[in-house]
């Protein structure tokens, strides 16, 4: 497998052409404690463009809307020829119970927020950021497809939500001819597989792309965190760096690092980057569109971008789906069992459907 970022792909059931791997501006802003300077990010967004990049992927909280307003600085000479991507729903102001979630007003004050911060007149690519269980979904399928109909966005997508949710709300779209949703953007790696019981089937069954964020999982597949660094926890757990954000969400563990090993074994045999060995794995899924990665230099971005040319052999990819492997569950693990298929199909040959 050797790509380029222009070597594009199509989102989902849409027309739309997008490099294959996206350009997360999470990092765009130092809000966070760990993101880069203007400059920095300026750098950074040169470096994907100049490329051949064109998908770019942020929200209207990254940095307190310092991401947004970066973009639409950047972008002002070829806003026609890059597709952006922003989200909603997790913007919440003090005092005003309606700022965030799913709902109508919501959405529409979001859009135009963000339109404003990225100095453009439509935006390219809708989610909604953080599923909320409290808003109909014909509210949110309606207040979208009358954005897109109004032309302010161009495509519509979702994050963060239940796999039967989303599927609802494609079936909605498509029995009310309102706009589908093309694109479902998940955490997934190495060391988070959890999706493939049911929203990556679910999406490709349902015609969405799949856009994996945090394909490095904060950087533990990248090779930079020891068990040092579990033993020191209580000590960094609240110093506002990385480290500490990893300690916080649990990706700092004895397993997870194991797997980091693996990934590290099989970088040295190809002679490429851990961070290179975790993008090309989830390149190979045939369901992913784009994996988002958020580089804060240059130097990382660059060894990013380099995961386009690795090519995994049957064997590494073997190792690092044994290393990584985890339980599909209830019915998935009882549907494959040869007894089920045994009763289902017995000695019939059939393709199974791809």
């Amino acid at each position: 497998m050797s790509l380029t970022l222009d070597t594009y792909r199509l989102l989902g059931r849409s027309g739309l052409r997008v490099s294959p791997l996206a350009l997360g501006a999470a990092t765009f802003g130092t809000e966070s404690g760990w993101g880069a300077e203007q400059d920095e990010a300026r750098k950074l967004f040169d470096v994907y463009v100049e490329r051949g990049g064109n998908f770019i992927d942020t929200a209207n909280t990254y940095s307190n809307g310092t991401s947004e307003r970066m973009l639409g600085e950047f972008t002002r000479d070829n806003r026609e020829s890059l597709v952006l991507a922003t989200k909603y729903t997790t913007l919440r102001r003090p005092g005003d119970p309606n700022s965030a979630g799913s709902h109508r007003k919501s959405l529409f004050t979001s859009v135009e927020a963000s339109l404003r911060q990225l100095h453009t007149d439509y935006i390219d690519l809708l989610y909604l950021h953080v599923w909320d269980f409290t808003t109909p979904v014909e509210e949110i399928l309606r207040g979208m497809d009358d954005l897109v109909r109004q032309g302010k966005i161009l495509y519509v997508a979702i994050c963060n939500a239940p796999a039967w949710q989303v599927s609802r709300m494609q079936t909605i779209a498509d029995l009310r001819g309102w706009s589908p949703l093309v694109a479902l953007q998940i955490e997934y790696n190495l060391i988070e597989r959890t999706g493939e019981r049911d929203l990556i089937p679910m999406a490709r069954e349902m015609g969405l792309g799949v856009l994996p964020y945090s394909p490095l999982a904060g950087g533990v597949l990248t090779g930079k965190y020891s068990r040092d660094d579990l033993t020191a926890a209580n000590v960094a757990s609240d110093d506002g760096t990385r480290k500490s954000f990893n300690l916080a969400l649990g990706t700092l563990t004895e397993r997870n690092l194991a797997i980091a090993d693996v990934v590290k074994e099989v970088a040295t045999e190809l002679g490429v980057t851990p961070a290179q060995v975790g993008l090309a794995w989830t390149l190979r899924n045939p369901t992913v569109t784009a994996p988002i990665i958020g580089a804060r230099t240059p130097a990382q971005l660059e060894d990013n971008l380099g995961a386009l040319s690795v090519d995994l052999t049957a064997a590494h990819l073997a190792r690092l789906d044994e290393a990584s492997a985890i339980g599909l569950g209830f019915p998935h693990d009882m549907l494959a069992s040869d007894h089920i298929r045994n009763v289902t199909a017995g000695d019939l040959k059939l393709e199974p459907r791809r």
